[in-house]
């Protein structure tokens, strides 16, 4: 793919680094972990990296207005509030400055009809931009299957999950089963009224979903880590591969 036509994807980073986080650096510092940009290279896409915090609507639509795709990254929760419940004594990560960022990139991404894809956290802040809602603690709950320790060392578990045949998640990472890579201790509870869900956990759990309309932008979300294991899973990389496939499509329609 010639560099000139490769798309532009906007990924909003984690919470500020306060000094000290990063060893030989003497000032605060913000950025993704490596892996979500290496599977999107793999693809064929450029990342542009944007600091949540202190961004107003203005500021995001001109963000939006050079890009041709948005990445939602994993991280800490979403405060409760943002859709409407009281915070369980679980609750970890909270970010306000990056709740209120990542809500409005997604909501005026998908306004936009620019292809989205959201992974862990970015799963639902999706969903909660259109409407959803989530379920704050499901670890150690009986009948819940283990789905991996967040935001600690060696926390990912491998589990399968089941792809509904003929979605958009489906066809992109051409299989109806997968192995991947899971640490999280929130889901998604209530769809958004806009989505669908097209994968779930053996114990039910939801793991993916995606726009019901078939018309509509290639907008796809997923529980799990893909980036952890698409350098040697296919079927991850072809994840990436797709949505920067869709992200070139938005870029030469413009």
């Amino acid at each position: 793919m010639a560099a000139s036509h490769r798309p532009l994807i906007v990924v909003p980073a984690y919470p500020r680094l306060e000094q000290g986080r990063v060893k030989g650096w003497h000032t605060d510092a913000f950025g993704v972990p490596i892996r979500y940009v290496e599977s999107l290279r793999r693809a064929g896409g450029i990342e542009n990296i944007v600091m949540t915090e202190a961004l107003s609507d203005d500021d995001i639509n001109t963000v939006l207005d050079r890009a041709d795709g948005l990445l939602l990254l994993g991280g800490g929760d979403l405060h409760p509030s943002t859709y409407g419940q009281e915070a369980h004594t679980r609750m970890y990560g909270v970010s306000d400055d990056r709740d209120e960022c990542e809500l409005a990139f997604a909501r005026t991404a998908v306004a936009r009809g620019l292809p989205v894809l959201g992974i862990c956290r970015g799963h639902q802040v999706l969903n909660v931009a259109l409407g959803g809602t989530l379920d704050q603690h499901i670890t150690d709950r009986d009948g819940i299957s283990e789905h991996g320790r967040p935001g600690v060392a060696d926390g990912e578990l491998l589990h399968e999950i089941d792809i509904e045949s003929g979605s958009r998640l489906a066809d992109a990472m051409q299989v109806s089963r997968a192995t991947c890579a899971c640490h999280h201790h929130q889901a998604v509870e209530d769809p958004g009224a806009p989505l669908r869900v097209v994968a779930r956990a053996p114990d039910g759990v939801v793991e993916a979903t995606e726009l019901a309309d078939a018309d509509g932008p290639w907008t796809v979300s997923v529980q799990w880590h893909p980036e952890d294991t698409a350098a040697d899973d296919p079927a991850q990389q072809h994840l990436f591969d797709t949505f920067v496939a869709e992200c070139t499509s938005f870029l030469r329609q413009q």
